[in-house]
């Protein structure tokens, strides 16, 4: 393989049936789709300026446009839920899910857009651009957060942005709302693990009410305050929580995952000024990581 070349013949021989064509559609006829995508991780991997991509890709802006386009229409993510449906048909995923969250950087050239902070949020229209394009201000200045659910060989389930000083706790809901695995066969889709694990940052009494209701296993901690509160209330305390500390030695394949993702350098550092492309390129790195499988 050259070393502009991220997809093997293999990978490419599954992603292309499954990307849009331009046959019927006005205007110009789509080049080489398989040199604008890997133009696409090119960049992603090296973490450089669209402009700079070497000239074996084509014009830089025929990449750039392919690319908003394709995160517009939610493409990877449609590629995504296809390996997943296909793995899942094949028995390949592990339902023991680990939810987790990453800080970003953003970096200046991916921040100088107006933006509303705190604007609305669009969770289940990941495809819109939100107001505040999930850049947001924490301790390390601004940052986006990449909440992210993985099976238990930390193969990515289901990913969204927020801003960089949002709370774990409260996302929790979303994270487990956006696990949706298509059935070959036709049907409802596969959206309730066998089990869900998550540090202490995700105990709160209604992060557990919600995986009870849907009659989920929940492996995580209980934090000491929350222990002490609990015991100093005695009886209307309630019955300690059921934890699993064996079973939550695998929670570490999150960790993991995340350190996969962020050997592309523009996910590990966000240079995107809008949160759709961002979101486009670990939709990308997602379906990629399944294709390797």
């Amino acid at each position: 393989m050259s070393r502009f070349q991220i997809f093997t013949d293999e990978q490419w021989a599954r992603v292309e049936p499954l990307l849009p064509s331009s046959d019927g559609q006005r205007g110009r006829p789509f080049r080489n789709n398989r040199q604008i995508v890997e133009g696409i991780a090119y960049r992603y991997r090296c973490g450089i300026a669209w402009r700079d991509l070497p000239e074996q890709f084509g014009p830089w802006q025929t990449v750039w446009k392919r690319h908003r386009r394709y995160a517009a229409e939610g493409v990877w993510d449609r590629i995504h839920a296809t390996l997943l449906a296909e793995a899942d048909a094949n028995g390949e995923i592990e339902w023991t899910v680990s939810v987790d969250s990453t800080i970003n950087r953003a970096h200046q050239h991916g921040t100088n857009l107006p933006r509303s902070t705190g604007g609305s949020p669009n969770y289940k229209k990941p495809w819109t651009e939100p107001e505040d394009h999930a850049v947001g201000r924490s301790r390390g200045g601004l940052s986006t957060k990449i909440h992210h659910a993985c099976d238990r060989r930390g193969r990515p389930l289901a990913f969204i942005l927020g801003p960089g000083q949002g709370s774990d706790s409260r996302m929790f809901p979303h994270v487990i709302e956006a696990i949706s695995v298509p059935r070959l066969g036709g049907g409802r889709a596969r959206s309730r693990p066998d089990a869900v694990m998550g540090d202490k940052a995700y105990s709160s009494r209604a992060n557990r009410a919600l995986l009870r209701e849907k009659k989920i296993k929940a492996i995580i901690p209980e934090p000491r305050d929350q222990i002490a509160n609990r015991k100093r209330k005695g009886s209307r305390g309630g019955r300690p929580v059921d934890f699993d500390s064996e079973a939550y030695k695998g929670r570490s394949v999150v960790e993991q995952s995340f350190s996969l993702f962020k050997q592309w350098r523009s996910i590990a550092t966000r240079y995107d000024k809008l949160a759709i492309t961002y979101r486009a390129g670990v939709a990308l790195y997602a379906s990629l990581i399944w294709l390797r499988q």
